[in-house]
C-alpha cells in the first residue's frame, strides 16, 4: 500500500508476513453515510494516534441534516486525520488513504485524493441500486476509472456479519458494527494501540453488554483480517513528534473553550454562568461546561438566543462571569443585548463559533464572515473587544484572555472561533494552573463619592473601568440601564455634552486596552511580502510559508489574535513590506479594516466555499505575490 508522503526507511517486522515501513506523515479520511459512524471511527483512530505521540490535526465534515437520505451525496459524512512525526499544522491537503463505506462516499471524496492514494472500499455496498443513486453508470471498481489509485476491495459488511454470527446480535446491529471492523483494519495497518478503544466500547455500551461485545469482536476481526489477508503486505509506522515534555490530551476547539472558561472561573474566584441556546456548531461548549458544576459553573439552556444572553448579562450584573455561546444567526439576535452590555459597562463573554451564512446558510461548514458584525454590528457607537483563537488548543488561552479583558475593563468581549477550529482537534499540553493569569477582581464595598454616595460611573484612572457593585451591597444602591447615564453619578441624562463625553469615554476605554505587540516570523531581512492572517487561517498560512522558505523564497508571516483593539505596532509592521497579503474565509472583511485604518493597499485573498484553505493553494498565491513584488 503506497500511502506515505515521504518514505524514509524499511525496518523490522510486525509479523512474519508484514514488514514495517517508516513514514513521516499520513493523511487518512474515513467517509460513509451519516449513520455509518464515521465521526466516531475517526475520533477513536485519532485517540489511538495521540497515544503514540504523533502530532495530529483533524477535520470532521458532516451534513447539517440529522440523518440525510442513506446512500446519497448530501448524506456523506467524513473525518480526516493528519498524523505526523513533526508539526501537523493542517488536516492535510489531500488524503493518502480514503476509507469509503459506499459509492456515495467514494464519489464525494475521490476528487480530493492525490494520484496513487490508497482506497479501501466496502464492496458489499457497490450494488446497482446504490451506484445509480449517486450517478454511476458503471461500477468504478470494475471499469478502470480507479486505475490511478491503489484500490483495496474489502467486503466489510459481509465480514462483519460473519464475525458476529455467534454473538446473538441482530443482523442490523451486526451491520452497524462494520465501522469498528474498518477501524480495526486501519489500526493494524498503521500499528495503532487499541486497548483504549476496547475500553471505550465497553463504556459506551455499558447498558447493552451484547453490543459492547459485538463491537469489540468486530474491531478484533478487522485487526485479524489485516494480519491474515494477502491484500495488505506492509504495515506502517509514524514516529512520535518532538514536543515539549509534559502531559498532553487530544482536544477539540469547543472543549478547549469550555475548559478555558472553567479555568477563568477558578482564577477569578467567580461563579461562571453560561446562558445558551443550542446552535450548530457551538452546542458542544454547553454540553462540556454542564459537566463541571463542581467548579462553580451554572449552565442554562434558554428558550431562545435573546433569553440566553439576557440571563448571562443578568448574571454579570449579579457578580458572576456571564458567558453566552452561539453562531452567526444567534449573534444577530443578541445584538441589542450586547449593546445594552456596552452601555451598562459590565463584563460579558460572547463566543461566536462562526459558520457559513448568511441566514441558516451551511450550518456544518466553516467561514470567517462574522468579523463585520463583531466589530460593527450594533446600533449607536458601541465598541467592544474582539479576539480570535488560531487553533483548537489555542481556544483554551483565548477563553482566558476574553475573560481577563471582560473582567478588567468591564466590557463585553466577542470571541470569534469557527467550525474548523471548534470541531478540529490537536494535542494540548496541560498547563500548570498556578501559572495561569490571576483574574481576581475587586468589587465595590463602600461608597466612593465625596458626599457618601456611591458613584457607579466613577472610573479607575488606569483601566477607565467603572466600579462593579454586587446588588444588595449595603450603601451601594445605584441605577444602571440602557438610557444614557450622567458621568459619575449614573443618573439618567439627556445632556448633549454628557452624551458626547460618555460615548467617547466608552470608545477610549476599548481603544486603550493594552494588547501584546505583534511578533513577525521573518527569517530573511530582504523579505518584501508579508502574509497577515487571523483566526483559523493560522495553520494553512504557516504551512504554506514554511514550504516556500524551504524552497528558498522569502516570505514573512504575522497573525492577529486581537482584532479590536489592534496591536499598537501593527501600522509599523505593515509599512515595512512592499506587499501585504490577507487570506480570509470571507470576502475581505479584515482587509477593509486594514485599508481604512492604515491606508495600506493590502491584497485580499478570499474563500467562501465552506472549507478551510489548503496549504497548496495558499503557497501558490504567496509565490505569485513574491514574484510580483
Amino acid at each position: 500500500m503506497t500511502t506515505m508522503v515521504h518514505d524514509t526507511t524499511t525496518t523490522g517486522a510486525a509479523t512474519e508476513q508484514a514488514p514495517v515501513r517508516q513514514l513521516d506523515r499520513v493523511v487518512i479520511r474515513f467517509a460513509g453515510d451519516s449513520g455509518d459512524g464515521m465521526q466516531l471511527t475517526g475520533d477513536r483512530f485519532t485517540s489511538e494516534t495521540a497515544q503514540l505521540g504523533n502530532d495530529i490535526a483533524t477535520l470532521p465534515n458532516f451534513p447539517a441534516e440529522i440523518r440525510a437520505p442513506a446512500g446519497t451525496l448530501p448524506g456523506v459524512s467524513s473525518f480526516q486525520l493528519h498524523f505526523s512525526a513533526s508539526d501537523a499544522l493542517t488536516p492535510g491537503d489531500a488524503p493518502d488513504v480514503l476509507v469509503a463505506m459506499n459509492p456515495a462516499a467514494l464519489r464525494a471524496n475521490l476528487a480530493d485524493l492525490r494520484r496513487g492514494a490508497a482506497i479501501i472500499v466496502d464492496t458489499d455496498e457497490f450494488t446497482g441500486r446504490q451506484l445509480t443513486k449517486v450517478g454511476y453508470r458503471a461500477n468504478p471498481l470494475e471499469d478502470g476509472s480507479l486505475d490511478g489509485y491503489e484500490v483495496h476491495p474489502v467486503p466489510l459488511t459481509t465480514l462483519t456479519i460473519g464475525a458476529l454470527a455467534d454473538t446473538g446480535v441482530s443482523k442490523r446491529d451486526a451491520e452497524r458494527a462494520k465501522n469498528m471492523f474498518a477501524l480495526g483494519l486501519l489500526s493494524w495497518i498503521y500499528a495503532r494501540p487499541f486497548a483504549s478503544t476496547l475500553r471505550f466500547l465497553e463504556r459506551k455500551f455499558a447498558t447493552r453488554p451484547e453490543l459492547a461485545a459485538a463491537n469489540v469482536t468486530a474491531f478484533r476481526a478487522g485487526w485479524n483480517y489485516g494480519e491474515t489477508t494477502e491484500d495488505f503486505t506492509v504495515r506502517y509506522e509514524v514516529a512520535p513528534a518532538p514536543m515539549p515534555p509534559g502531559r498532553y490530551r487530544n482536544i477539540t476547539g469547543n472543549a478547549a473553550l469550555a475548559l478555558g472558561l472553567v479555568a477563568a472561573g477558578v482564577r477569578s474566584e467567580l461563579p461562571v454562568f453560561l446562558g445558551a441556546y443550542p446552535i450548530t456548531p457551538a452546542s458542544d461548549i454547553l454540553h462540556e461546561l454542564s459537566k463541571h458544576k463542581r467548579f462553580g459553573i451554572t449552565t442554562v439552556q434558554a428558550e431562545d438566543e435573546i433569553a440566553a444572553i439576557g440571563a448571562a448579562l443578568g448574571a454579570s450584573y449579579g457578580g458572576a462571569l456571564g458567558v453566552t455561546t452561539t453562531s452567526g444567526p444567534g449573534v444577530a439576535l443578541k445584538g441589542e443585548t450586547i449593546s445594552l452590555a456596552v452601555a451598562l459597562e459590565l463584563p460579558l463573554v460572547v463566543i461566536d463559533v462562526q459558520r457559513a451564512g448568511p441566514s441558516t446558510g451551511m450550518p456544518t461548514k466553516t467561514e470567517q464572515a462574522d468579523l463585520d458584525i463583531a466589530l460593527f454590528g450594533r446600533h449607536g457607537e458601541a465598541p467592544l473587544a474582539v479576539i480570535a483563537p488560531a487553533t483548537p488548543a489555542d481556544c483554551f488561552a483565548a477563553a482566558i484572555e476574553a475573560a481577563r479583558i471582560a473582567l478588567t475593563y468591564r466590557t463585553p468581549v466577542i470571541l470569534l472561533s469557527d467550525n474548523y477550529v471548534a470541531n478540529g482537534s490537536e494535542p494540548w499540553l496541560l498547563p500548570d494552573v498556578s501559572r495561569l493569569p490571576d483574574l481576581r477582581v475587586s468589587f465595590a464595598r463602600e461608597p466612593n463619592g465625596p458626599d457618601g454616595r456611591f458613584l457607579p460611573y466613577l472610573r479607575d484612572p488606569q483601566t477607565m473601568a467603572r466600579p462593579w457593585a454586587v446588588p444588595g451591597t449595603p450603601g451601594l444602591a445605584h441605577r444602571i440601564g440602557g438610557l444614557e447615564k450622567a458621568d459619575g453619578t449614573g443618573d439618567i441624562s439627556y445632556d448633549p455634552a454628557n452624551h458626547d463625553l460618555m460615548v467617547r469615554t466608552r470608545a477610549a476605554r476599548i481603544a486603550s486596552i493594552p494588547v501584546p505587540d505583534l511578533e513577525v516570523e521573518d527569517p530573511d531581512p530582504d523579505t518584501r511580502v508579508l502574509v497577515l492572517g487571523w483566526g483559523s487561517t493560522y495553520g494553512p498560512i504557516t504551512a504554506a510559508c514554511r514550504a516556500l522558505r524551504r524552497r528558498g523564497l522569502a516570505v514573512a508571516q504575522v497573525h492577529l489574535r486581537h482584532l479590536n483593539p489592534l496591536p499598537a505596532n501593527l501600522g509599523d509592521v505593515l509599512a515595512r513590506y512592499d506587499r501585504v497579503v490577507v487570506p480570509e474565509m470571507n470576502l475581505g472583511q479584515l482587509a477593509r479594516v486594514l485599508r481604512a485604518r492604515y491606508l495600506v493597499d493590502v491584497v485580499s485573498h478570499t474563500k467562501v466555499e465552506g472549507s478551510p484553505f489548503t496549504t497548496g493553494e495558499l503557497a501558490n498565491v504567496f509565490e505569485r505575490m513574491i514574484g510580483d513584488a
